[in-house]
């Protein structure tokens, strides 16, 4: 049987996005490929297809379409529908980045000054 779904519907049934039309959105931007193309959100894939997209912080996310499903799915039921095909270099990527990006201070010295939250803006935003 050819089972076809949109893309859009699919990325948010498996939990790639939070709603679908922030999938939607994704697709129009370019941040979601299939063999190297960039697809509306109302193209239609099937099994076995790959995809490629960006996430929140520019994770390069690398899945494969197991099966199909219109409805959103639990956490756990996620895997018996995609094949997570990124590599683990690209973790620990975005692990670093977050690691970089998040500010430490001393415990109980209470929140930043408008001064301090200026120049630690300036470092996160302006490297």
């Amino acid at each position: 049987m050819d089972e076809k779904i949109r893309i859009d519907k699919f990325l948010w049934a498996v939990r790639l996005f939070k709603t679908r039309n922030v999938a939607a959105e994704a697709c129009a931007a370019g941040k979601v490929k299939i063999r190297d193309v960039n697809v509306k959100p109302s193209r239609e894939i099937v099994i076995g297809d790959e995809i490629a997209l960006v996430l929140e912080m520019g994770l390069r996310k690398n899945v494969k379409v197991k099966a199909l499903t219109k409805n959103r799915l639990g956490a756990k039921l996620v895997p018996d529908y995609i094949l997570d095909l990124t590599p683990p270099e690209e973790y620990e990527r975005i692990a670093l980045l977050q690691k970089m990006r998040s500010e430490q201070r001393e415990r109980g010295t209470g929140r930043p000054t408008k001064k301090e939250r200026r120049e630690i803006d300036k470092i996160k935003y302006f490297e």
